[in-house]
């Protein structure tokens, strides 16, 4: 037995992007929605792994690290240009869950 919490649909935008720098090469899904404070879901392809993010949690170097499992501080400061570049910024200091 559960307990709903919510159940929404909406028509998203939806961002593929790939990538290459010196040192990695990404592709990533960004879906843009009006659920999560305005953060969207960024969704590592090679991977699987997700986040909801915006530009101001891009700017942490071990977050970016930790959810994507990035080895280097280099490939994670590509990422955090790259990704600062396509998200958002709120003005929300919301903890990931």
């Amino acid at each position: 037995m559960f307990e709903r919490l919510y159940s929404t649909s909406e028509s998203t935008k939806v961002n593929f992007v790939g990538f290459v720098s010196e040192n990695a090469r990404y592709d990533f899904g960004i879906v843009y929605t009006n659920q999560f404070f305005g953060k969207p879901l960024v969704i590592c392809m090679q991977t699987g792994r997700s986040s909801l993010m915006c530009a101001e949690d891009a700017q942490n170097l071990d977050v970016l690290k930790r959810k994507f499992a990035i080895s280097t501080e280099d490939e994670a400061r590509e990422l955090a240009v790259f990704l600062e570049s396509q998200l958002p910024h709120t003005d929300h200091a919301m903890t990931q869950y």
